[in-house]
Parts: C-alpha cells; sequence; structure tokens
C-alpha cells in the first residue's frame, strides 16, 4: 500500500454516549497502528450500509476527495418490546456482509446487539470491552489479508 491507508468509520448516533465511546476505541486503534480515519454520522444502525456503499461508490466513480482502504460500522441496537431489533439487526449485517465480499472491502463491524443499555454500555467503553477498537484492529487485519492477497487492487 504506497499511500497511507484511511478507514471510514460510520456511526450510528441513535445512542450518543454508546457512539462517542464505540468511535473513540476506534480511533485510538487506528491511530496506534498509524492509520487515519474520518468520522461521519447517521441517525441510526439501519442507514449504516447505505452510507458505507454511497462512499464506496463516489470513491469509484472519481467524485471523491479520498480514498478509503477499509470501513468501520458503528452503532448499537437494543432490543425493544416489538421485532423491530430482529429486523434492523438482520439487514443490517446482510447489507454489510454482501458489501464486504461484492466490493472486496475490508470491515470491521462493531454494530452492538443488545438485550439493554448496560450490556450496550459494557461493550461499548473504552476501559471495559472496548468493542470499537476491536472493530478498528477487525478493519486493520482485513486490510492486511486483502493487500496479501489482492494488492493489485488497492
Amino acid at each position: 500500500m504506497a499511500e497511507k491507508p484511511v478507514v471510514l468509520i460510520v456511526e450510528a448516533r441513535f445512542y450518543e454516549d454508546i457512539a462517542d465511546s464505540l468511535a473513540s476505541g476506534a480511533e485510538q486503534a487506528l491511530a496506534a497502528a498509524g492509520v487515519d480515519c474520518e468520522r461521519i454520522s447517521v441517525p441510526g444502525v439501519f442507514e449504516i450500509p447505505a452510507a458505507i456503499k454511497f462512499a464506496s461508490q463516489a470513491i469509484k466513480g472519481g467524485a471523491a476527495d479520498r480514498v478509503y482502504h477499509g470501513y468501520v460500522a458503528l452503532g448499537c441496537v437494543i432490543r425493544g418490546e416489538t421485532d423491530h431489533y430482529e429486523h434492523i439487526c438482520r439487514e443490517v449485517s446482510r447489507a454489510l456482509m454482501e458489501f464486504t465480499i461484492n466490493e472486496q472491502a475490508p470491515h470491521g463491524f462493531g454494530i452492538l446487539t443488545c438485550e439493554n443499555r448496560d450490556q450496550a454500555w459494557e461493550r461499548a467503553d473504552v476501559e471495559q470491552r472496548n468493542l470499537g477498537a476491536r472493530a478498528a484492529r477487525a478493519c486493520l487485519r482485513m486490510m492486511e489479508l486483502k493487500d496479501r492477497f489482492l494488492p493489485a487492487s488497492l
């Protein structure tokens, strides 16, 4: 990879404190690896796949002002009283996996799917499970593998 890699972090802002903690962990992990990042927000988890696809299409079409070498999706879905939770979790996961495979795009999945706010906070908190950092490290590893197996596509 000749140029310094850049990762796009797309975060759902529905639970702002959780989103901020996830993003903080991801940004710290990327900085420690010497990778730049850009952080954009969307209203909720459901909008994340489209935002990532928009960025990817802008790069392909030459309309982007920078190239992203990987993507990190961050957000939280907390189970409620209806089946909305299952639909959101399933469809977002499916869309992100399809994008990752179809576009050969390194991706870190940092979308929390929790029963309650306490579970979400434990997973998002940089002092506890720090899943934002884990998602960023997963993206970094996939960037390494892409560079190894598909170096001409970078």
